[in-house]
């Protein structure tokens, strides 16, 4: 009983019933909130610690930016349908606050134009040295078409791109990075492309600071994990596939999508790569010894830089789709090997 006079009284307030509404659209920062409601940073964080005490609204920092999403109340799906009414939804007050929203996508999107205009150059250094990124995706793709990938988890998210590839085969996805700049990004690409494509990428996906030696999850906690050109920044890559290890369920599948071993030291002094790529025996070893087995390695070759993919499971996974086209694939079933 309490717990719903709580609800109630939280919402017994114009300003936080907009927030809740604002809310149900995206997920917003506290200064985007103070923005939408022309009201005071100060203000508007009074009217939050409320909703979060109620359960009706969480909390996240990312940085120096503090972001609010629904909470876990399980009364908010009941509420719902009352926001989603037409007395409420289209009311003079709602309809104004969707138009100060639309502002914030805006600024979002502008704010990603600028981003992508001032590394573009760097970003088409790296991508000049290897095959068009479209061709790696279609491998990347190829090879998970049939496999369940449930709980995603997309490490060093970046831009959200495999949010974007893999986003409508997944449940749900957790997208980490280390950069606010980068999460910001990201949540301005997604979107952008869930505007485009009428999906529902947003609302399933929790984007979280974190770093990959020490990733922000339960032990088991997602059923995939993609590594997209992410494990070259690590200092120690080992360290990073036995955290990958803890977080992944038994069973659960990973894909490392990545340079193999190179010699373009401007990589490392021009871009923070911290390894010049890996070699299979490398990556075969550390996989091991995370007790991930691994599947398949595919080479994709036609640049200075050859792109490799490396997929491996926890444990009894059944066989992955394979297609040799015009790429070279390679497949190990180490219990075979060993037999």
């Amino acid at each position: 009983m309490d717990q719903i006079l709580n609800i109630f009284r939280a919402l017994a307030d114009p300003t936080r019933l907009r927030i809740i509404l604002l809310l149900q659209k995206m997920e917003l920062a506290v200064g985007e909130l103070a923005q939408i409601l022309d009201q005071s940073q100060p203000r508007i964080s009074r009217h939050i610690r409320i909703l979060d005490e109620a359960g009706l609204a969480e909390r996240r920092k990312e940085g120096s930016w503090v972001f609010l999403k629904p909470g876990p109340a399980s009364e908010l799906e009941i509420l719902g349908r009352i926001f989603r009414s037409d007395k409420v939804a289209k009311s003079e007050q709602a309809l104004h606050d969707q138009a100060q929203l639309s502002l914030v996508r805006n600024a979002r999107a502008e704010m990603a134009e600028r981003y992508f205009a001032a590394h573009a150059a760097e970003w088409d250094a790296i991508r000049s040295l290897h095959l068009p990124e479209a061709e790696v995706e279609r491998a990347m793709l190829d090879l998970l078409q049939d496999v369940p990938l449930g709980n995603m988890l997309d490490i060093g998210t970046g831009t959200g791109r495999m949010v974007e590839l893999f986003g409508e085969s997944a449940n749900s996805i957790i997208a980490i990075d280390n950069s606010p700049e980068m999460l910001r990004l990201a949540r301005a690409k997604l979107l952008e492309s869930e505007t485009a494509s009428g999906s529902d990428l947003v609302g399933k996906t929790n984007l979280k600071q974190g770093d990959f030696n020490s990733l922000p999850l339960d032990s088991g906690a997602v059923d995939s994990v993609i590594l997209h050109q992410v494990l070259h920044f690590a200092q120690h890559p080992e360290a990073v596939l036995l955290e990958v290890s803890r977080v992944l369920k038994s069973g659960g599948i990973v894909l490392i999508a990545d340079f193999a071993a190179h010699d373009r030291e401007d990589l490392r002094t021009e871009h923070a790569h911290a390894r010049l790529g890996f070699s299979d025996d490398s990556m075969e070893h550390w996989l091991a010894a995370s007790r991930l087995e691994l599947l398949e390695t595919r080479t994709l070759d036609g640049g200075e830089l050859t792109v490799k993919i490396w997929v491996a499971r926890k444990s009894g996974i059944s066989a992955l789709h394979t297609d040799s086209g015009a790429i070279t694939s390679r497949t190990r079933n180490l219990k075979r090997a060993s037999a």
